[in-house]
């Protein structure tokens, strides 16, 4: 059986039903891709296909005439021409994921590489393709396996915003210490930090109670409204407005629960408060720090990233797709 496979009017192909059933495992064949062979009379979801299954187990179908015929905007190529298409409908299916295209072996060449692809494990699969990125057509992000990287200056900005929005929270809280006698002295001695806190309180005590009701509000419903954004969608509000996604480093969708929520944001608001309370500069130290680890890194993986192995991409709906379960 030959099988051809379509993403955003391209069409890829052929492959048999082993190559198909690793490329769906490791996840480079996304359930949302077309997939047409012999038998079938129109291009099909590879999820209907499969049941939503990550394995394609083909029942026995009649075979219709095989015509040319456009579907889903996608032309459809029999298998006694596929091989000989020449305007750039046909190609492999690297070339829909932004590889590039690996050259065509033969002889013995073909048969190790069959024979490498039988023995190789999903999980090695994945790291392949993890390893092998590229830059788009646009020359400036990059790509692995079927993710667009985030740019730096994305992830920049949306830490930016969320700093903004936080400022925006506690705004009323600023405002009203403004037109107190603050004594910030008491704040720059690290070895006394018992007295400034105490200090605080009594700061604290001292602002009108509507005044400290309303910065309570406004910072824990900041708060609540981040996690929420974040468990359902991967995005802060900064990441939001930017457009772009924390996603699973071998998956890449949707990060488990623990790791997005309990690794990636509450351990880090953890640590970043920690660091802030002592002094601001250390804190912007170690946020400066994340992000020249992520512009050195291939995939762009600060200390964040490889905390919780996640990676921050830009952000598709394909990927709140959650992978089924395989019964």
């Amino acid at each position: 059986m030959q099988i051809f496979l379509a993403r955003n009017n391209v069409q890829a192909g052929p492959y048999n039903l082993e190559q198909l059933n690793i490329m769906l495992a490791s996840g480079e064949v996304l359930l949302d891709d077309l997939m047409w062979h012999e038998g079938l009379e129109q291009w099909q979801r590879v999820g209907t296909l499969t049941n939503n299954q990550t394995v394609y187990r083909p029942t026995n179908v009649s075979s219709p005439e095989v015509n040319d015929s456009i579907i889903n905007n996608v032309t459809v190529f029999p298998e006694d021409k596929a091989s000989n298409v020449q305007d750039g409908k046909s190609v492999s299916l690297d070339r829909l994921y932004g590889k590039p295209e690996r050259p065509k072996d033969t002889g013995n060449n073909a048969k190790a590489d069959m024979t490498t692809n039988r023995h190789q494990t999903p999980h090695n699969n994945v790291s392949l393709n993890k390893s092998a990125i590229n830059k788009t057509a646009s020359g400036k992000d990059k790509v692995v396996g079927n993710v667009v990287l985030a740019p730096i200056m994305s992830r920049v900005l949306a830490t930016a915003l969320n700093g903004l929005l936080y400022l925006l929270a506690i705004f009323p809280l600023v405002m009203a210490l403004t037109k107190m006698d603050v004594d910030y002295t008491k704040f720059q001695n690290i070895q006394d930090i018992d007295a400034a806190y105490q200090y605080s309180m009594t700061l604290m005590e001292s602002l009108p109670s509507s005044t400290l009701m309303m910065s309570q509000v406004m910072v824990f419903g900041l708060f609540a409204l981040q996690l929420v954004f974040i468990a359902l969608r991967g995005q802060s509000l900064g990441k939001l407005i930017t457009g772009i996604r924390v996603v699973d480093q071998t998956t890449h969708r949707l990060p488990s629960f623990t790791k997005l929520i309990g690794m990636r944001t509450l351990l880090l608001f953890i640590i970043y408060n920690l660091l802030f309370s002592f002094t601001s500069f250390l804190g912007f130290v170690i946020v400066a720090i994340h992000y020249y680890m992520a512009s050195k890194s291939p995939e762009n993986i600060g200390w964040h990233d490889k905390l919780a192995k996640t990676l921050v991409v830009k952000a598709d709906s394909s990927q709140l797709v959650k992978e089924p379960k395989i019964k």
